[in-house]
């Protein structure tokens, strides 16, 4: 049986989004590379932020 390691021993990232840290996850084991977000909700938010609002600057 494979040895458990901590969390803390894991690589992390910094959310391109919130800007907090995110610590590896299995399922990004092929694409950690060209992971950005923490989650679902940051990589939404960040699309509909960088997208040009509707309303004039005052």
């Amino acid at each position: 049986m494979p040895k458990m390691r901590r969390k803390s021993d894991l690589p992390t990232k910094i959310c391109a989004a919130c800007g907090r840290p995110f610590a590896w996850r299995r399922k990004w084991a092929r694409d950690w590379d060209v992971v950005k977000f923490c989650s679902d909700r940051c990589r939404s938010e960040r699309r509909t932020a960088s997208a040009p609002s509707a309303r004039p600057e005052t």
